[in-house]
């Protein structure tokens, strides 16, 4: 097994793995240059061109990890969710859910229908990487995938969500219900198509408070890591940002191991956590596009806390930035092998 596998399970190898989230992306010119002929929808929903593009960070520096290039909101539209990139305004879903009767219309289709682009590039990347690199599978959360049905595009401050929320719980409730089902059957088909480690992306959580996550949310995200693990044998990876009142209730998780971002220290999050678990993280990634000196730095003392605790993943606190010198990615790789 492979020691970023390994790792997330609890077992403290040599040094810790390494890899970063959006590693595969606009600072890599290889990148830019394939999404210059080709729209985000057609990069991720073409088998060859996402497998090129997760390949891409893996053939410049010996990463431990590869992820699949995918993005959350794409198993929405097998559900009817009018979806689009739009430039400089990110994702917008022009036929938003509003009601029990737009709850009503999605559909549920499986993920060999509704996502087979992804789970064919899992297997076109498996076989490139020949059991080398393991290679992780995603889902966006619930509440998450929610909040983009929801507002229609970037969610903002989550005026529409909170208000179906707390004013319309039975719609609320049956959304969330179609959502647990979306997710299991798509992170369980990631596996099955050779994903060696599941992430869940729970990206505007840090926006609730300890009542709303525990009411209308903490249910059906449980229930996803839940099922997930009663059905393939593969470590799960929860991340949310900005969530580090909420570590207390998250630890009743199910997850083998909890993304930390850069507004809270390693240290503080295993204590608020209470439990033992594998901590990835969680160097600022706008750090990683600045000085050298001041990278190594701040990696070095990252490092230092993880090895005081039960086991660590490094990462960074979120994606990697459009502006990052690739070089900086190389050098920080190299600096944790060099552990």
């Amino acid at each position: 097994m492979s020691l970023f596998v390994e790792t997330l399970r609890g077992k403290r190898g040599p040094r810790p793995p390494v890899w970063l989230m959006r590693q595969a992306g606009r600072y890599l010119p290889e990148y830019r240059a394939l999404r210059e002929k080709n729209s985000m929808l057609q990069m991720v929903m073409t088998p060859e061109l996402a497998c090129e593009v997760t390949l891409q960070p893996l053939r410049r520096f010996p990463l431990d990890a590869g992820i699949i290039f995918a993005d959350i909101l794409t198993p929405l539209i097998g559900m009817g969710a009018n979806l689009e990139f739009k430039k400089g305004e990110g994702p917008v879903i022009d036929n938003p859910v509003r009601s029990a009767a737009d709850v009503a219309k999605l559909r549920l289709p499986p993920p060999s229908e509704n996502t087979p682009y992804t789970l064919n590039a899992i297997r076109l990347v498996v076989k490139e990487l020949a059991e080398k690199t393991p290679l992780i599978g995603f889902s966006g959360a619930p509440f998450t995938l929610s909040c983009y049905l929801i507002e229609g595009q970037s969610p903002g401050d989550l005026q529409r969500t909170k208000a179906m929320m707390v004013g319309d719980a039975a719609t609320w409730h049956a959304l969330q219900e179609k959502l647990v089902t979306l997710c299991v059957e798509y992170l369980v088909a990631q596996v099955e198509a050779g994903c060696k480690a599941l992430q869940v992306f729970d990206s505007w959580l840090g926006y609730l408070g300890p009542r709303e996550y525990a009411q209308f949310v903490e249910p059906y995200l449980s229930r996803v890591i839940s099922e997930v693990r009663a059905r393939v044998d593969v470590p799960v990876v929860f991340f949310a940002t900005g969530v580090a009142g909420l570590f207390p209730q998250l630890s009743k998780l199910d997850a083998h191991a909890f993304g930390v971002d850069w507004r809270i220290s390693l240290t503080q999050a295993h204590k608020l956590l209470g439990r033992n678990a594998t901590l990835q993280g969680n160097l600022d990634p706008q750090l990683l596009a600045g000085p050298w000196e001041y990278i190594e730095r701040s990696a070095r003392e990252i490092l230092a806390e993880g090895a005081e605790i039960p086991a660590h993943v490094f990462n960074l606190g979120h994606g990697v930035l459009p502006h990052t010198p690739p070089e900086n990615v190389q050098r920080l790789v190299e600096l944790v092998h060099s552990r």
